[in-house]
């Protein structure tokens, strides 16, 4: 199996960073592995890397889809396994970065469509609202409504064939050669850094940058599912003040950080490593040397 690099963990620990740096060392490029970096634009609020921060790396998957548009799994996935294919074939080793779980399981796993559906992350939506969505398509459903991974696994099953999931779980083969390498920290500075990431985005400028965006794009589905655009549109539409528009960020954000570890404990098999963030760099050559 052609061998590949998975970096992942939630915002604020380093991946970019840790991406590059593996790549400049092993000959490699990198491909995005997170559902809002594909779109153009929204740069402020997803942490999306700078040119500045590329050091000569090539990078695929990023700014490729106007926030009009809809982009799918489906789409991630085809486009995602050519990107492998062709860093492979140059000799090259692909390491992908980001922390959407489903991206990733579509792409790295034996996952099939059984056609180009209208399939969207649900990552971002709050548990509430996609258990509704799965009582409006399958009433009699006996899912959990507590239990995230399989309503959203049921959402996707329905979207692609039009009927309720009603298929027993199998157990997914994986199609690469991968080595999953996750950053983690102790929860309470984990959450402390998101909290201050999302101060420092308001500081840098991710006010202007979603007015102008809902602006432009009013109706546009991910930037009224992204964290740190959906809140900020509330604010916009004079439902939230500007202080629970920033709370509601920060809430949101260490939700979403957790329901990360959860996905990625249960689905992969990763090795995680605490980040020394006072020495970023022996965090780096531990994974180099492990490596």
């Amino acid at each position: 199996m052609e061998k590949v690099i998975v970096i992942i963990g939630p915002t604020g620990v380093g991946k970019t960073k840790l991406s590059v740096e593996l790549a400049k060392s092993l000959k490699g490029e990198i491909i995005n592995g997170d559902s809002t970096q594909v779109y153009k634009y929204l740069n402020i609020g997803t942490a999306k890397i700078m040119e500045s921060e590329k050091e000569g790396i090539i990078h695929h998957l990023f700014d490729m889809v106007e926030p009009s548009d809809e982009y799918t799994v489906f789409n991630y996935q085809k486009e995602g396994r050519k990107k492998i294919t062709e860093i492979i074939q140059k000799g090259k080793i692909p390491i992908i970065v980001g922390g959407s779980g489903l991206y990733l399981k579509a792409l790295l796993y034996d996952y099939s469509f059984e056609k180009e559906s209208q399939t969207i992350s649900y990552e971002m939506y709050q548990l509430e609202d996609l258990y509704k969505k799965l009582l409006e398509i399958d009433p009699e459903t006996t899912i959990a409504k507590n239990n995230r991974q399989r309503i959203e696994r049921a959402l996707v099953f329905y979207e692609e064939h039009g009927f309720p999931i009603s298929m027993q779980e199998t157990a997914s083969k994986i199609l690469y050669d991968a080595t999953f390498i996750g950053l983690t920290t102790n929860r309470e500075l984990l959450y402390q850094r998101i909290e201050k990431r999302a101060e420092i985005m308001i500081e840098s400028g991710l006010l202007g940058e979603v007015k102008e965006l809902y602006k432009k794009y009013p109706t546009s589905k991910i930037l009224h599912s992204a964290i740190g655009y959906k809140e900020l549109i509330e604010y916009y539409q004079q439902k939230l003040s500007l202080e629970e528009a920033i709370s509601k960020i920060k809430h949101n954000s260490t939700t979403y950080a957790k329901r990360q570890y959860t996905w990625f404990n249960n689905q992969m098999e990763v090795k995680w490593y605490q980040v020394d963030f006072s020495n970023f760099n022996q965090t780096i050559a531990q994974i180099k040397k492990d490596l």
